[in-house]
Order: structure tokens, then sequence, then C-alpha cells
């Protein structure tokens, strides 16, 4: 059983040798064939490559894409299965063994990935090694085979994916229309999933990745091939790729409940059903629920819940009453044009001891109110003015919101981005108007939210939001006195 290893090269040839070698050091000979597609090297890359004697290398005068030279290798591949592997990357002890380990272990997994330390959607672990020998004895410790580890996901990154010949063979080759690159592998792995396979992130399988090596040579271009990608994917899926496949692992560790507890879990504007599906990772016995707005991400989503496609403003809830442990509204609140009816009808499909978990942008963010001193309220794709928003909170008015459609014992976590010494500086010339204790307000960027149907019975004390809240509520009255 062989493995077909497709690596596209465009320069960097210090990146090809560390990866070519750390494949012969820790892989058995025998077990794969090397299939190279460089794409218009100027740098040495094909002098050197042409002295290799153990690889298969297809020469393009110039650069056809990631997408068009991932294709080029694995028609010649002769495998049963197939790696695409970046060559900015280090293979370490046991990697193709632990990986191909969880690709037979179930005919259902379809691809596999591993981690590593610089990749996006939540692929990346801390590292301490800081050279070549340090990362082998760092892998040596970390590569231990452990299934428990294995994490389902809807997508992969493609620094590394690992694949059977059979669902290439029922998929097809990535869609070109990607090229030069980018969002090819999300579109593959979504294409993969809907064929009726699963995708399996190996957290007992490290690999080195640079990362950025194309990213740095031209980030302005990158950056706009980025952008043009994502709207293409969209435009093939009708859904935002970064958005519909968002987990929100911030309110993800609002839920205090033991692993083996049997949940009921319902999402609004649940997506592609990526937190739904970490949920199922992290509680196996919990049944999911969702509801999607957009049908197509719907559709994608009901592979691992059971999701309706509608609004849920004005959709008829069929469930039945105190049926959920907890509802999620990730970043949904603000675009409903009655979030208080919303909440006060979802509280009657609460257990009396559920909770609701939300995030919420908060609209008393510094930035928002430097930009509407100087006259600018301007509305953008995402962020504090996304022009989806319908309704706009402070602290004070989320509060109020939940207290009023029948919430309680809120707690309440802040999420808050980088600063300067000029946006402090504003910061407390805003307190000086108002009040030093507002400070958190003006810099939180957004709010994560806990909120109880009842209180629970025989606490004494205040919950310390109902506190602040009170302390909000009096401090108004004096501001509005005077």
């Amino acid at each position: 059983m062989k493995t077909s290893i497709v690596i596209l090269t465009r320069n960097n040839l210090t990146y090809t040798k560390l990866c070519l070698e750390s494949i012969r050091c820790y892989t058995q000979e025998g077990s794969y064939e090397l299939i190279i597609v460089d794409n218009g090297s100027t740098d040495g890359t094909v002098e050197w490559l042409q002295e290799q004697l153990d690889l298969h290398v297809i020469y393009n005068e110039e650069n056809l894409g990631f997408p068009k030279g991932c294709n080029q290798g694995m028609a010649a591949a002769t495998g049963d299965y197939m790696l695409l592997l970046n060559n900015d990357t280090i293979v370490t002890v046991n990697w193709l063994d632990q990986l191909l380990n969880c690709l037979r272990s179930d005919e259902r997994i379809g691809a596999v990935g591993p981690v590593t330390n610089a990749a996006a959607y939540h692929t990346a672990i801390s590292v301490p090694y800081r050279t070549l020998e340090e990362l082998g004895q760092f892998a040596g410790e970390y590569n231990k085979a452990d299934p428990t580890k294995w994490e389902e996901r809807i997508k992969l990154i493609g620094y590394c994916i690992l694949m059977k010949r059979e669902v290439i063979e029922k998929v097809g080759w990535l869609d070109e229309r990607f090229s030069p690159g980018n969002y090819e592998d999300e579109d593959y792995c979504l294409r993969i999933r809907l064929a009726g396979y699963k995708l399996m992130l190996c957290k007992d399988t490290f690999i080195q990745h640079f990362g950025s090596a194309s990213f740095n040579e031209n980030p302005s271009f990158f950056s706009s091939v980025l952008q043009e990608n994502e709207n293409k994917f969209a435009e093939k899926w009708k859904f935002n790729p970064v958005y519909s496949t968002h987990i929100r692992y911030d309110l993800l560790s609002l839920i205090d409940r033991m692993k083996d507890d049997s949940l009921r879990i319902l999402e609004v504007g649940c997506g592609c059903g990526a937190t739904l599906l970490q949920l199922k990772n992290l509680y196996p016995h919990a049944e999911m629920y969702g509801v999607e707005l957009n049908e197509h991400s719907a559709s994608v989503a009901s592979l691992v819940a059971q999701v309706e496609s509608q609004n849920i403003e004005t959709m008829d809830l069929r469930y039945p009453k105190q049926f959920f442990d907890y509802v999620i509204f990730g970043d949904v609140l603000e675009h409903l044009y009655d979030p208080w009816k919303v909440l006060k009808d979802i509280a009657l499909y609460l257990k009396e001891d559920g909770k609701v978990l939300a995030s919420i942008p908060n609209a008393m963010h510094f930035s928002l109110i430097r930009d509407l001193l100087n006259g600018y309220w301007t509305y953008t794709d995402r962020g504090l003015l996304d022009r989806t928003h319908i309704r706009f909170f402070t602290f004070y008015e989320i509060c109020k919101m939940f207290k009023e459609t029948g919430y309680d014992n809120l707690n309440y976590s802040r999420v808050t981005i980088g600063r300067t010494e000029q946006n402090e500086a504003f910061m407390t010339e805003l307190c000086k108007w108002s009040h030093e204790s507002l400070w958190d307000q003006y810099e939180t960027y957004q709010y994560l939210f806990q909120a109880s149907k009842h209180a629970p019975a025989g606490k004494d004390s205040e919950p310390r939001v109902r506190q602040k809240l009170k302390f909000l509520l009096r401090f108004q009255m004096d501001m509005t006195s005077s």
C-alpha cells in the first residue's frame, strides 16, 4: 500500500531541501513515491531537482497555480493514498504511519491532517523548540499514537492532507478556478464531506510548517488573491466561507457540563455546523440542533446535526417545551429586528436550569465613539459596523434585554483588541467626561454572555453583572439629573 506524496515548488529551494530530507529520514523506504511539480522556479530549484534520483518531477515553464499543479501531480500518482504537502514543511517521526492509522480506521474517513506550529483554523499548537534538533526532540515526544486525540472537522488546512484514492476518484480534482491558490482546500474538503466522508484532524501527529512563504514574497498580491478567492467561494457555494465555518471556542468555553452528560444544544445561526461538530467532539452523548437562515450552509450543517433552514424570527418552533440545556446565539442577536421577542420565546424551550450563550458586539467601543465624534459612522462588510447589523447594544442595554426577557444570573466576559498609547489617552479623556468605571466598556470590543433561565436557588449574593447593572442605572440617573 503506497502513498503518493505530491509537493509543489516555486523557488524557496531551502524549504524544499528541508522538506524532502525530512521525508527521506522519517518515512519508511518503499512505502511512498515523491512527485514534485515545479511551477517555473528561477532560483536553482530546477537544477537541484534534476540531480535527485528518487523523484518524479513535472516541470512547468510558468506558474500554473496551486490547484492546477496539484492536479498534475495527482494525475501522475500511482499510490493507494494521496498526500498533498506544502514544500515549507518538515515532517517528523511516525508522521505518515499515524496519519494512515487514522485514515484506515474507518471506511467513512476520507481525509486526515496533522497539527502544526503555524496554520489557520485551530490546527496550530504552541511549541517550545527553536532549532531543528529541538524540533526532532519535541516531535519524538509528541508523536505518540492516540486515537482519543483524533477530532472530526468540517475542513482541513491544505499544508498537509492525506486522502484515500477512492475519495479522489469520487470527488474529482481540485477546482482550478481558485488559482493561483487559496480556498481550493476548503472547497475540496466541503466536496469530500458532501460525498459522505469524514475529515479528521490527528492531534497526536505534529509536523513543522514555516508558513507564509508565498505571502512574504508579495503580501499585497496575496491579500488581493485571498479576497478574490473568498468571493469566488461564496459565489460557488452561496455562503461566506469565513463566517459559516467558524468554530466558536469562546462560547463553547461557557458550557459548564461534564463530558459524559447527555445534553440537548441548539445553535441559532449555526452556519455549516462547525461549532456543533466541535460540541459533538467535546460531548459525544449530546444531541445537536441548529437553525440557519442560509439554506446552502444549513444543508452542510445537516451532516452533523438536526438543522432547520428557517428565520428564527418567523419560524414555528416545533421543539418540545423545556427541551434544551443550552441555546447559542453567536453574533446573531444584533442581526434581528426583535431580539427581545426571540429571547423571550426561546426561554419556553429551555429547561428550568437551561442557559443562553451569546456573543454581542459593543456599540460603546472607543473606536466607534472616536469615529462618531469625527463625523463617521461607516458600515463595513464585517466588524462592529457590519452593514447587516440591525440592532446596536451597550453593556447596560444587553443586561437590560436579558433581564426584561426572563433571564437571570448573568455572567459575562470581555473580548478586547490591540490598543495603542493614543487609544488609551482617548479612553482616559472619555472617562473624564463620563466615569472612570466605564473604562472597561470603552475597551470592550465584544461581550460573551451566559444567561440562566432562572437563578440557582439558595444563592444569597448577587451576581456581579446584577450589581454592576444597578450601579450603571444609578449612574445614568445621576447623569440625567445633572
